[in-house]
């Protein structure tokens, strides 16, 4: 059972170098429709996660269809991970209170056990990242241990960010990381990974306090409870690690893996008009996927992006503050036989406090932390320094509709508003009118 409560439904799992599932590809090349939503998934720690999404969002489809319309449906599921404490509204059930109280102990060890299980990594997140980077229980284990006690030493520290660089296959010291040089577009090395860690963690600490998450225990009121408070931005420090590595795994996965299974798709079903969706960095491996498209394929019908994490300038042929060079994904909206929406909200933390901060490079002379626009993330703010994006209200993009083709940006924050700190509402996207987006891009709907 796919655990996916429309059809037909195909999946398509690719690994973390892009290569599909032999067996599920030729089962999706096989599929009965005249339209095909293909959806992925951007954080997540398993399948099962990842199929309740689509069948949560793919619920209302049905009922929005238009006739003569065989609509099919496709999950996307990659190697990804989500940290256990990033809420996904109506998914994640509460956590069970402790059946009895614990033993009373002095305030000031209490004070430092809450500091303790704040930055701790939990069985959930633990397997999650052990799954994630697989081979690394060593690295990881000193990772969790460091997490756990809180060292007060600057050396503890260092070790940390050195540890982190190792896992996210980074240059193995601060200076060596703000020299390397940039990977594929869009790839290049942030600051936070060739800064001092000691500053980075105290710098993410603030970004954590001011976004409302708490620290533990007497810490959590104030940012002056000594270097044990900063590890708040050690453990941020990890999370973003894990998404520099899903940003490369996305853009990598989908110019090499799903770009190339469309082009199939389209040879082994000419008429089949294709309508892409993803989330979080699943946005970014669908986007990516238009690289790697063969020239003369015009099957993708529509580009939905939700609460995309990558920038906002990915689709610009000429950056604002630097007008010899193009976002990572420059004139690549051509590719869509149709148009590219992006659904964003100011109530996505994850994307309007931490991506900026994880998004500066190395070599900006501004400094880390500093407000910058060049560091907005898609998802946040929409499509920036593209000409002719369309700038909508999410009513009115379903009561006038969407542009035929080109770029359009739907303010979606109505809706999508829901989740608390650290991501906010990165996750709350399993909404009708967001299925409704979907259908009105792609044209296919009542």
């Amino acid at each position: 059972m796919s655990g996916v409560g429309v059809g037909p439904y195909a999946e398509l799992t690719f690994d973390a170098d892009g290569d599909p599932d032999a067996a599920q590809r030729a089962a999706l090349l096989r599929l009965d429709a005249t339209d095909l939503v293909l959806f992925s998934h951007g954080w997540n720690s398993d399948r099962s996660v990842a199929t309740r999404l689509y069948d949560r969002f793919f619920a209302p489809f049905p009922e929005l269809t238009g006739p003569g319309v065989r609509l099919g449906y496709a999950g996307v599921l990659w190697p990804s991970m989500r940290f256990s404490d990033e809420p996904i509204p109506d998914f994640d059930p509460p956590r069970a209170a402790p059946e009895r109280p614990a033993p009373a102990r002095p305030f000031g060890s209490a004070v430092r056990d809450a500091a303790a299980a704040a930055t701790a990594l939990d069985a959930p997140t633990r397997a999650a990242l052990d799954a994630f980077w697989p081979g690394r229980a060593a690295e990881l284990g000193r990772v969790a241990e460091l997490l756990a006690t809180q060292p007060e030493s600057a050396a503890a520290f260092a070790e940390f960010g050195a540890l982190v660089r190792a896992l996210a296959g980074m240059p193995d010291s601060p200076a060596a990381a703000a020299a390397a040089p940039a990977g594929g577009p869009g790839d290049a090395l942030p600051a936070l990974f060739g800064a001092d860690t000691l500053g980075v963690c105290a710098d993410l600490t603030q970004a954590l306090a001011e976004s409302g998450a708490s620290l533990g225990g007497a810490a959590s009121a104030s940012l002056t409870g000594g270097l044990r408070t900063l590890w708040n931005g050690g453990k941020e420090l990890l999370r973003q690690a894990t998404y520099y590595t899903m940003k490369k795994r996305a853009g990598h996965i989908g110019e090499h893996g799903l770009g190339p299974v469309l082009g199939q798709l389209a040879r082994s079903r000419p008429g089949l008009r294709v309508h892409l969706v993803g989330h979080s960095f699943g946005a970014r491996l669908v986007s990516c996927a238009l690289r790697g498209l063969p020239p003369d394929v015009r099957t993708v019908k529509s580009l939905t992006l939700l609460q995309g994490a990558f920038s906002h300038y990915a689709f610009s042929e000429s950056l604002p503050h630097d007008r010899r060079r193009s976002g990572h994904l420059g004139g690549l909206q051509t590719r869509v036989d149709g148009p590219v929406v992006s659904c964003h909200s100011r109530h996505d933390s994850a994307l309007g406090v931490f991506y900026p901060l994880a998004s500066r490079l190395a070599r900006d002379s501004a400094g880390f932390g500093a407000s910058d626009a060049r560091w907005g993330a898609v998802g946040h703010d929409g499509i920036h320094a593209v000409p002719g994006t369309v700038r909508l209200t999410l009513d009115a993009a379903l009561r006038e509709g969407l542009p035929r083709t080109g770029c359009a940006s739907v303010d979606a924050a109505e809706v999508v508003r829901r989740g608390g700190a650290p991501s906010g509402a990165h996750s709350d996207i399993c909404h009708e009118a967001l299925a409704r987006v979907v259908v009105t891009a792609g044209r296919f709907g009542r």
